[in-house]
């Protein structure tokens, strides 16, 4: 694949936050609007690109579009001291992107990891971006800021030829300078650009460094601000403070989907320093300290129209029953229908028949760091410091919300405590902004932990009808598969089968659902990697071999060998009360294969996973120990949505909305973990935040058949234990 193709992959559709409502209408009066704007015409002009870019039917302006830009100088700027900055719209939410975009400009501009400075997500400073999701940084953003970094090494050769008056072939990039060896003259970066703007577009057919040729790319560097993370000295948008700030709190609905009747802020307007605001069906207040903001929100009366909704027993029949919009059937390819072959045909010459449904519960995304913003107004402008995975796309919100042009609003997201998906919608920031509006002063807004678990967005839960033929001699003839609301992604399978009928069909969510890491894959992935093993024992079959025998993509091939091979597969056999399981998978362009050896307390029946290897394969690694932490990472965080997390919910009101309640993975569940990276050069970098979460469960699952006799069909797999 091209860089030019890289750059031009569709955004996904599968990322139900997008086109949801927004919490709040906002019904500024009159006199406030005019305060905010002045007087005169405002007129929102959208170009027809950024319309085209959006989905049909739901062309409602949240933050896609917008080219990427070509001049050198939006990307990278070398002051008149030789400093190196280098701008990019994407977001540091724990991931080491920061360190690795880093690295891959050092490398073509030939100089340390120390001299490049990384402005990240400012919408007053960063080229539009669309958000920092689907596995992108690497294979696009890390492309274009390699091009660029590139088209800045040749323009500084020019440059320094034309000083020089020599052939530019016999000159030398190294360490910030450009070097004549005959002549023996050297030209520091700062000297040829003497802090101006780098003017020259990149070239189409610009050639970048061979990965097989990298010497600062593909290394483990140390991580960037590292030492200041781990010390408490770097700042997240929790420890944001402006001077004369005040803490804001937002009045919540009793239940979900509640709407305000009518609403008494008579005594919290009375208190002293406290504002208190109800702006359509928002109602909020801030005051000089977040205990005072408590007590004036815990002075307001309010009445509220609730409506009967279900609950999570009743989940699963809803979602098979109930249709919905269509959203989430995602681009073609391996993601929304696709029939192949005839189904009927591969059922009558199969041996074995076999139909399995696969249910998904509903999962919080749980990030370390809870929705934070601080909002601050000056001259009718409004700045927002916030932790989002979509800077621009929050600003487009906050205009429209705030009936403001965007270019009177600046988003500036700190790196962030983590995001998974679920920092893609515009509440924590809209609340700072109103109210500090309303207070005349700047206002910062931290969800409580009940909060984020409450009224953030779920992983979509979901139902997954399988059925499925196989011959006595392993040979898959027939597939049928059928999702209902949980999504698309990696929803068609890279085993060779002649016969296949793929199929997503939206429903009717009970709760606000969205993007979560790896989308829908994790799923997907769940359902078909059970299913195979459940083939393999139907045909008396190895489950390796089983895959094996059914694959003709040699990347598949290749992670699935090396994590059977590490983990030794084939040449032990699990104790008593313990058993293996192994999965594998793709998404998003990377590979990943996952074994698993757990064992099963006999008189409990508590479920511990005791060792995972995973082997990972995303074309050429950038960071080697970085890509090894986001692996690890991802099979943690996958260990608690196969084992035990899912959204209790009755009546509109969630059951366990703290970590009291909500089980993650505790330092007691950790298991042996190895890694095993295949770094293929001759290959484009992809991304790795996601795929390689999509494994883990299906090879607990199957890992615990083999220790107990019991399929579990559903995630989360042993949330009490398994009964044996």
């Amino acid at each position: 694949m091209t860089d030019k193709h890289l750059l031009e992959v569709p955004l996904e559709l599968e990322r139900y936050e997008l086109y949801d409502d927004p919490h709040f209408r906002l019904e500024w009066d009159r006199r406030e609007f005019l305060q905010t704007l002045g007087g005169g015409i405002l007129v929102c002009l959208v170009s027809r690109e950024v319309l085209a870019m959006q989905p049909p039917g739901q062309r409602r302006g949240r933050g896609f579009g917008g080219a990427m830009p070509q001049e050198i100088g939006a990307w990278i700027h070398i002051n008149e001291r030789g400093k190196i900055t280098v701008y990019t719209g994407k977001v540091e939410i724990g991931q080491n992107i920061r360190t690795s975009l880093s690295q891959v400009v050092a490398e073509e501009l030939r100089v340390g990891l120390d001299a490049i400075h990384l402005v990240m997500a400012d919408t007053a400073l960063t080229p539009f971006d669309a958000g920092t999701f689907g596995s992108g940084t690497t294979p696009r953003m890390a492309a274009q800021l390699r091009k660029v970094a590139a088209a800045t090494r040749e323009l500084l050769l020019d440059l320094a030829a034309d000083q020089a008056k020599v052939d530019r072939g016999t000159l030398v990039v190294t360490d910030a300078k450009i070097a004549h060896p005959p002549s023996q003259r050297i030209f520091t970066f700062a000297e040829l650009t003497k802090g101006q703007k780098l003017t020259k577009s990149v070239a189409a057919d610009l050639s970048t460094i061979p990965a097989g040729e990298w010497k600062v790319a593909g290394t483990s560097a140390p991580k960037v601000d590292g030492r200041a993370m781990v010390t408490g000295k770097h700042r997240y948008t929790p420890d944001m403070k402006s001077p004369g700030m005040l803490h804001g709190k937002t009045l919540r609905p009793p239940t979900l989907n509640a709407t305000l009747v009518s609403v008494d802020l008579k005594e919290a307007q009375a208190m002293t320093g406290v504002a208190a605001v109800r702006d359509g069906s928002f109602v909020g207040v801030a005051a000089p300290t977040l205990h005072q903001a408590e007590e004036a929100l815990a002075t307001i009366r309010a009445e509220w129209k609730e409506i009967s909704q279900p609950s999570d027993k009743e989940l699963f029949d809803l979602l098979r029953k109930s249709p919905g919009q269509g959203q989430g059937q995602g681009f073609g390819g391996r993601s929304g229908n696709n029939d192949k072959g005839s189904m009927e045909k591969g059922l009558d010459a199969a041996d074995h028949k076999l139909q399995a449904t696969y249910t998904i519960a509903y999962i919080a995304h749980a990030p370390l760091e809870p929705r934070a913003a601080l909002a601050e107004w000056k001259d009718g402008k409004l700045t927002v410091w916030t932790g989002t995975q979509r800077p621009f796309g929050i600003r487009g919100d906050l205009a429209r919300a705030l009936k403001m042009p965007e270019d009177q609003i600046r988003v500036i997201v700190p790196d962030m405590g983590s995001g998974y998906g679920g920092k893609h919608t515009t509440e924590a920031p809209l609340e700072a902004a109103r109210l500090a509006k309303a207070a005349g002063k700047p206002v910062k807004v931290v969800w409580t932990r009940e909060e984020e678990f409450t009224w953030a967005y779920f992983r979509p839960a979901g139902v997954i009808e399988v059925t499925s033929g196989v011959r006595k001699d392993g040979t898959i003839k027939a597939w049928e598969f059928h999702n209902y609301n949980s999504g698309g992604s990696a929803i068609g399978t890279l085993y060779d089968i002649p016969n296949q009928r793929i199929a997503f069909h939206s429903s009717t969510s009970p709760l606000k659902q969205g993007s979560y890491r790896a989308l829908a894959a994790t799923a997907n992935h769940f359902a078909r990697e059970s299913h195979m093993d459940e083939l393999a024992h139907a045909v008396q079959m190895d489950p390796l071999e089983f895959r094996l025998k059914n694959l003709k993509d040699d990347r598949l091939r290749a992670v699935l060998e090396e994590a059977a091979r590490q983990f030794g597969w084939e040449k032990t056999k699990p104790a008593a009360d313990h058993g293996y399981g192994i999965a594998g998978g793709s998404e998003k362009g990377s590979y990943v294969a996952s074994c698993a050896e757990i064992s099963v307390d006999p008189g409990s029946g508590k479920v511990k996973v005791e060792r995972v290897v995973t082997a990972f394969e995303c074309g050429a690694i950038v960071n080697p120990d970085g890509l090894k932490n986001q692996v690890e990472g991802a099979v943690v965080m996958g260990l608690g949505g196969a084992l035990f997390e899912a959204i209790q919910f009755e009546n509109g009101k969630i059951r366990n909305a703290a970590f009291s309640r909500y089980r993650v993975p505790r330092f007691s569940d950790m298991p042996s973990l190895e890694t095993a990276l295949l770094d293929r050069k001759d290959l484009p970098s992809a991304g790795a935040g996601e795929t390689p979460i999509v494994a883990i469960a299906p090879a607990i699952g199957n890992a615990i058949f083999q220790a107990t006799g019991k399929r579990l069909r559903s995630m989360p797999l042993a949330p009490n234990g398994v009964k044996t």
